[in-house]
């Protein structure tokens, strides 16, 4: 069984910096796409960002491009999620993915095929 656990969210000041991990289990994870969204308080599920199965290929959302970054590290099974310019509207539980379908666009759950989910990390970004 696959098991994703994410790590790195708190409070930050507005236009501070956090660095999201999501560490892996299971040798196929360097198989697969992952994914990040995020869920606010008493909001929809947001696709924050995808990259392929090597890390050679990303997209991200327009709410964070420029801003955020997704990378990836198969040899210590990995994946992260780089947040920079942080704004009070990305305060939200972050969730990580496995993907069976990469899509290099804006993507539902349905969409990327996305499984095997981790319980999130709280961001909370003061004004």
């Amino acid at each position: 069984q696959v098991q994703l656990v994410e790590s790195g969210g708190g409070l930050v000041q507005a236009g501070g910096s956090l660095r999201l991990s999501c560490a892996a289990s299971g040798r196929t994870f360097s198989s697969y796409p992952m994914g990040w969204f995020r869920q606010a308080p008493g909001k929809e599920r947001e696709f924050v960002a995808a990259i392929s199965w090597s890390g050679g290929m990303s997209y991200s959302n327009d709410s964070v491009k420029g801003r955020f970054t997704i990378s990836r590290d198969n040899a210590k099974n990995t994946v992260y999620l780089q947040m920079n310019s942080l704004r009070p509207e990305d305060t939200a539980v972050y969730y990580c993915a496995i993907s069976f379908r990469f899509r290099t666009t804006t993507q539902t759950v349905s969409e990327g095929k996305y499984a095997y989910w981790g319980q999130g990390t709280r961001v909370t970004v003061s004004s």
